[in-house]
């Protein structure tokens, strides 16, 4: 919590030693000298003891004064934050305090952090030992893509009686930006190269058949299928061998992201859409690692922006640099357009994720018919969004007849969005109806049972 603390440095008479900072004790002092000078009027023992610790007052904020102005640049302050900070992830700021002080202090920190935070109370104290180092570290979940500005770096040291207090201000003013969830794809990315995707809950999808890319000829091992038994291979090492497989390569995956009104609904500080460019940075990465080709759509009343498939080693980066800059300007999504732009660029069979929100039959009865053309030539798998707030509404026993009139109207439009994923379903278009917190868990999860059954 901060101090109480009066800041005398807009006196003409400390513009000088504008770096002093009067703190609570010291007001505490003073008061409790005023009060023994009026008793003192009473009294003149009283008013002798008032006198002392006047000059007892006095010399300690002399004192203490010349101690903390003894050295000068005597505290030392740096921050490290990361270039590139994570939006809806928890990001990890260090600030370093070095003391090339001869004594003991006490320090109060406050960092001055982005005007989009809202928040002025990041400070830390404690006690510093003389030409000892300090590792401050905190967190921080920006919600907002964007360029985020972090100010200075105020340090309040005291020392004795901590009534006088010197500020140092470390000039540590920078800007970085805020991405798509990095953090998120860093850890999938390792997670896809190490094949070890099902530690954060991606499913382990057993094989349906054979795909066509040979790898190589092995033993063969309990649980082959006998018919992988590659029969000359055998006969000439007189053991077993059986062909291995491996989930054919080179294909083209699109991630679409809508970016009209319907993707503004907010979740835990993120919106959808949010959410969607999260989700759809990670999906491309896996695809990337899995060597296939990944590309990005985003749309509105028109087509945004589109990176075409590419297995370049720069694609990626330039799908993070596309992505940084999505926003809405809250109009009404244009499917027809869309459809149009996916037939004309995008020459062969691709698998296509749609992330995009439905929040009644009506409004999928309008688009329908440009849903059935994409995935007539293309693997269509439409990503929708459970408004898990619903789920409260519905689950809370009802203690009058408003909860009752509540609970109805939240049941009837979870139905409706099971009606839209069957509706769906029935013009053979896949559907992922998933939480927001979950998307990229199930969308990870679709992508690899679609590769590992050969369903494109």
């Amino acid at each position: 919590m901060i101090k109480w603390q009066f800041r005398v440095d807009h006196m003409p008479f400390v513009k000088i030693i504008g770096s002093i900072y009067l703190s609570k004790n010291f007001f505490w002092a003073l008061g409790i000298l005023i009060l023994a000078f009026v008793l003192g009027s009473m009294s003149p023992f009283v008013l002798g003891i008032a006198r002392v610790l006047m000059a007892l007052y006095v010399l300690i904020v002399i004192a203490e004064s010349v101690q903390l102005y003894r050295v000068n640049d005597g505290i030392i302050s740096a921050r490290n934050a990361p270039a590139r900070l994570s939006n809806g992830d928890e990001n990890h700021i260090y600030i370093l305090l070095k003391s090339d002080l001869p004594y003991d202090c006490r320090f109060e920190l406050i960092d001055e952090l982005p005007v989009q935070f809202q928040s002025r109370d990041k400070t830390f104290s404690g006690l510093l030992g003389s030409g000892t180092e300090k590792t401050i570290q905190y967190i921080i979940r920006p919600v907002d893509r964007g360029e985020y500005s972090f100010g200075n770096i105020n340090i309040y040291i005291s020392t004795l009686t901590h009534m006088i207090q010197r500020r140092y201000q470390s000039e540590a003013g920078e800007m970085v930006k805020v991405y798509p969830s990095i953090i998120q794809v860093k850890k999938y990315s390792f997670l896809a190269i190490s094949d070890h995707l099902q530690d954060a809950g991606i499913k382990k999808i057993r094989k349906i058949g054979h795909n066509y890319e040979f790898d190589q000829i092995r033993e063969f091992v309990t649980g082959d299928d006998v018919r992988s038994i590659n029969w000359k291979a055998t006969a000439r090492s007189s053991q077993l061998m059986v062909n291995q497989y491996q989930d054919e390569k080179s294909q083209d995956v699109y991630t679409i992201i809508n970016k009209g009104r319907v993707m503004q609904m907010p979740f835990e500080g993120l919106t959808l859409l949010d959410y969607a460019i999260n989700s759809s940075l990670v999906m491309l990465n896996t695809a990337f690692a899995k060597d296939d080709h990944p590309g990005l759509i985003t749309f509105n009343k028109e087509v945004a922006a589109m990176v075409p498939a590419s297995k370049k080693k720069t694609q990626i980066t330039t799908v993070l640099e596309t992505l940084y800059n999505q926003e809405t300007d809250f109009s009404e999504a244009d499917y027809s357009k869309l459809t149009y732009w996916v037939r004309k660029k995008i020459k062969k069979r691709a698998l296509i994720f749609l992330y995009t929100n439905f929040e009644g039959l009506v409004s999928l009865e309008r688009e329908i018919e440009h849903l059935k053309t994409m995935a007539r030539y293309q693997r269509l798998i439409v990503v929708l969004f459970k408004n898990v707030e619903l789920d409260s509404l519905v689950n809370h026993q009802s203690e009058d007849l408003e909860d009752i009139y509540t609970k109805t109207i939240a049941t009837k439009f979870q139905l409706e969005k099971q009606l839209i994923v069957k509706e769906l379903n029935k013009h053979g278009i896949d559907t992922i109806l998933t939480s927001p917190q979950d998307l990229t868990v199930n969308s990870i999860n679709k992508y690899l049972e679609i590769k590992k059954r050969g369903l494109l």
